[in-house]
């Protein structure tokens, strides 16, 4: 008699451990796709992956924290508000510069080389 688990005969009419193994591994990733769906319908991924930085979205979600954290006054909330879309305006101004300055001294195979790096950086 064979000592190799897998040449014995069956008892009982049971299932092949390679039968029994594939369906539970089957069932364990359909569960696991059926839990993505899920939480991706319960919006669970847009919180995970808040707007850029420096984005309109972005930043509305910043200054709701910032006005929350601060506990400011409506007054208030509204200079503090003027005062970081000056912000914010000079932020966009100063890398839209800085970009053509370096732009201006690349060649044209380093600045598409530069276009993807920025593209780049703001997938992340």
């Amino acid at each position: 008699m064979s000592t190799n688990l897998l040449e014995r005969p069956r008892l009982h009419g049971g299932w092949d451990p390679r039968i029994a193994a594939t369906v539970a591994l089957a069932l364990v990733f359909l569960c696991g796709a059926a839990a993505g769906a899920l939480a991706m319908n319960l919006g669970v991924h847009t919180r995970l992956h808040q707007p850029a930085f420096g984005t309109a979205a972005g930043n509305a979600i910043n200054f709701e924290r910032v006005q929350k954290e601060l506990d400011l006054t409506p007054a208030q909330t509204e200079q503090v508000q003027s005062i970081l879309n000056d912000m914010w305006q000079y932020y966009r101004t100063v890398l839209s510069d800085s970009k053509a300055r370096v732009e201006q001294v690349l060649t044209p195979e380093q600045r598409q080389k530069f276009e993807r790096l920025l593209q780049q950086q703001q997938q992340k």
